[in-house]
C-alpha cells in the first residue's frame, strides 16, 4: 500500500516538473544516478557486513545474507537497465524521477539493510530465513522452519540417500 501511495504521489509531482528544461532534466538525471549509487554502495556495504558466522542449517547466516544481497543487486541492475532503455532510447523522463524516489524507498525497506546498516536485531520480521510478502494481500511465504517440517524434509532426504 505504501508503495502505491508513494508512486501516485511521485507521479503527481512529476507532472508539475518542467522536464523540457535541459537544466531540470540534468538535475533529475543526477538525482537518479545518485540514488542508484547510494543503493549499490549500501548493498556492497551490506555484503561486507555479512561476515558473521552462523549455525549451519543448510547454509550459514553469512552465505544466506550474501545470496539475499545478490538478489537485491540483481533487482537494482535490472531497474537500471530498464530505466536506461526507457530514458535513453524511448526518451521517457517522468519514470526517471519516480524511480529515483522508489529506489531509495526500496533500499529502506530491504531487510538486510535494516539488519546490517540500520543496526536492527534479526528478530520478528527480520528473522532469517526471510518471509517474502505475498502478492495482492496473500499471506507471506517462506521456507518452513517448524520442527515438523524439518523432520519431514530430513526424512525425505534420508529416503533419497538410501535409494
Amino acid at each position: 500500500m505504501q508503495n502505491i501511495v508513494i508512486s501516485l504521489g511521485a507521479m503527481q509531482l512529476a507532472r508539475k516538473i518542467p522536464f523540457e528544461d535541459p537544466q531540470v532534466l540534468t538535475y533529475v538525471r543526477i538525482a537518479y544516478v545518485v540514488a542508484q549509487v547510494i543503493v549499490l554502495a549500501t548493498y556492497y556495504y551490506t555484503s561486507l557486513k555479512s561476515q558473521e558466522p552462523g549455525a549451519l542449517v543448510t547454509t550459514t547466516v553469512r552465505d544466506y545474507d550474501l545470496s539475499e544481497t545478490s538478489k537485491l543487486l540483481r533487482a537494482a541492475y535490472m531497474g537500471i537497465a530498464m530505466m536506461s532503455f526507457m530514458h535513453l532510447y524511448m526518451k521517457f523522463t517522468q519514470p526517471l524521477f519516480i524511480q529515483s524516489l522508489m529506489t531509495l524507498k526500496n533500499l529502506y525497506d530491504a531487510k538486510l539493510v535494516a539488519i546490517h546498516v540500520l543496526g536492527k536485531k534479526a528478530e520478528g520480521d527480520l528473522k532469517r530465513p526471510f518471509k517474502t510478502a505475498g502478492m495482492f494481500g496473500a499471506p507471506p511465504s517462506g521456507p518452513a522452519t517448524d520442527a515438523a517440517s524439518i523432520a519431514e524434509a530430513e526424512k525425505r532426504v534420508g529416503a533419497k540417500k538410501e535409494d
